[in-house]
This record gives structure tokens, sequence and C-alpha cells, in this order.
């Protein structure tokens, strides 16, 4: 697995080293995963921007990094269960 995302989310199964299988992410996964990151980096470009343009800050924006910044953490920590 070449792909730094889908080895951050592929399972582990096996009880020992030797018998460990690890189980690859369904691909629709790994682009949303993709697509939420890469939209937290425009949209934080689109805060920097708006608070060097208007010198305020826009709530709306910061929400909606909020927001997808706890997706996909919640996505990483609810693959990490057994």
């Amino acid at each position: 697995m070449p792909d730094f995302f889908k080895r951050a989310l592929a399972r582990k199964k096996g009880g020992s080293r030797a018998h460990v299988i690890i189980v690859e992410p369904d691909e629709k996964l790994v682009y949303l995963v993709k697509f939420s990151i890469g939209m937290t980096v425009c949209l934080t470009g689109l805060e920097i921007a708006y608070m060097a343009f208007m010198h305020t800050w826009n709530s709306e924006v910061f929400a909606a990094i909020a927001g997808l910044i706890g997706t996909v953490t919640g996505i990483f920590v609810g693959r990490q269960t057994k």
C-alpha cells in the first residue's frame, strides 16, 4: 500500500505478530478523507485571505473548518478500534 491515507486507515487483524492480516479500507473512505483534508486546506486559505483583505474574522468559514477537522478526526479514531 504505497498511499499514505490507505496505510493510515488500514486495520490490522490477528492475535500474534506472525499472523497479522491487514484489511485495506474502502476506496470511498479514502476519497472522502482526501477530499475532507483538501477542503480544510482550501477553507483555511479562504479564511486567511478574508482576514487579510477584510481585517475581520469570518465565523462561518471557521465553523466549516472545525466541522471538517472533527469529521476527519472521527474517521481516523473510529477506524482504529477493533
